[in-house]
């Protein structure tokens, strides 16, 4: 990933990205998404961009391991989280889905996991703390919740789903405010060029509908022109 492509991507919506990963294979049919309404800490505040960090919680039951063990994992997993090529996103699937109680996301460990360069987090699971969340940290989360339950770490660097997607540690995450998507590794060296039409090609439409004096037969050759040019 080029830093021009980098910073494309960080200004773009999730929507966009989606709509330009088609436009770079050249058809319909992207799948690789998130499904359902999710909430975002910051909607304001732009699109997470990175690769993935992959973990797995649970927190409605208590930890049956040695405490030993727990303490062990729960090390190794801000040691990954801190490791591995930047930008990243920590990727975390709650177990415990659709019945998350544990808000694993919240003021301390979202601070930290910025310290440690992450760009955000994407989880199917809880957060809570908003409004002391650290600035340019966005969560992406299934629900907002006021308790920790009995949260601890089962895998790392494991395959995960968040709402219907499945994320592989290391594969490049997109997601903002409209949930997630994971990139296709062969779209990215396409994937500047296929926002940048994408753009265009909106343009087609949108300048149009936006001008004076728009009406049907203004906007019967604006969508023909637009039909034309998009996938």
């Amino acid at each position: 990933m080029t830093p021009s492509l980098l910073t494309l991507l960080q200004k773009v919506d999730t929507p966009t990205v989606c709509n330009a990963i088609e436009v770079a294979q050249g058809k319909r049919g992207f799948n690789d998404f998130t499904r359902g309404t999710m909430l975002c800490s910051d909607p304001a505040g732009g699109a997470m961009v990175g690769v993935a960090r992959t973990a797995k919680i649970a927190a409605v039951n208590p930890p049956e391991e040695d405490a030993d063990v727990i303490k062990e994992r729960r090390m190794a997993y801000y040691r990954h989280m801190s490791e591995g090529p930047r930008p990243a996103v920590s990727v975390v699937e709650d177990m415990d889905f659709p019945n998350c109680i544990g808000a694993y996301w919240g003021e301390i460990n979202t601070t930290v996991h910025k310290g440690f360069g992450v760009s955000g987090a994407l989880t199917n699971g809880v957060m809570r703390d908003l409004g002391d969340l650290p600035e340019c940290f966005p969560v992406v989360a299934g629900s907002i919740g006021p308790s920790h339950g009995f949260v601890h770490v089962k895998e790392i660097g494991t395959e995960v789903e968040i709402f219907g997607m499945k994320v592989r540690d290391g594969d490049l995450v997109h997601a903002d405010r409209h949930g997630a998507l994971v990139i296709p590794t062969e779209v990215v060296p396409l994937l500047e060029n296929a926002i940048h039409k994408l753009l265009g090609t909106e343009k087609l439409i949108l300048d149009p509908a936006r001008s004076d004096g728009f009406d049907f037969n203004t906007f019967e050759k604006a969508w023909a022109a637009f039909e034309a040019s998009r996938t």
